[in-house]
């Protein structure tokens, strides 16, 4: 999602893909792409990466959990869900 332009260019590619009946995959910024994956019918898979759920969980709450190989999206919180934690995130602040 990240590297395709954002969650706009994210449907687009998604309904190009569609209208080939091809399934497309979310690679990277997984906390951000599996909002927009399910909001898309021909979403195959996320891909996850262990370094980003890292520093994902460590700097937000609302981190999604891969536990199990599956995640849920957390709808009652308001866009991807994730709050900056600005006392955990301080530390890395360049100045």
């Amino acid at each position: 999602m990240t590297r395709c332009g954002g969650f706009g260019e994210w449907l687009r590619v998604a309904a190009l893909a569609a209208a080939r009946n091809r399934e497309i995959s979310g690679h990277c910024a997984q906390n951000l792409s599996a909002h927009v994956a399910l909001a898309t019918p021909n979403a195959r898979h996320l891909e996850w990466f262990h370094d980003h759920d890292r520093i994902e969980s460590m700097l937000f709450d609302g981190a999604l959990d891969p536990s199990g190989g599956e995640v849920r999206a957390e709808l009652s919180r308001p866009g991807h869900g994730m709050t900056l934690k600005e006392a955990d995130a301080h530390r890395f602040r360049i100045r």
